[in-house]
């Protein structure tokens, strides 16, 4: 299976990948403000991957200290009501 197609037979022009990259780059903090307007597409991927990865770090991280919090408060108490709308 040739790595420019997706299910089916539709191709993704050259064209296409370049703008989606560029796009990718101006979604990533360290890349965004990047002196050149470009970097390499392997830059923007790996950079997306370092990203993503921090992001699962981020929400493991909030969740534990949220589960913290949620053990030391009544279950009852407006506190924790508060907690439970904001989280649903």
């Amino acid at each position: 299976m040739s790595s420019r197609r997706s299910r089916g037979t539709t191709r993704i022009t050259d064209e296409q990948i370049a703008e989606l990259v560029s796009k990718l780059q101006q979604l990533l903090p360290e890349l965004r403000n990047h002196r050149s307007n470009k970097a390499s597409a392997s830059k923007v991927l790996q950079e997306t991957c370092n990203y993503v990865r921090s992001l699962h770090k981020e929400v493991d991280d909030l969740s534990d200290r949220l589960s913290r919090l949620l053990s030391t408060i009544d279950d009852d108490s407006p506190q924790a009501s508060i907690i439970r709308s904001l989280i649903n």
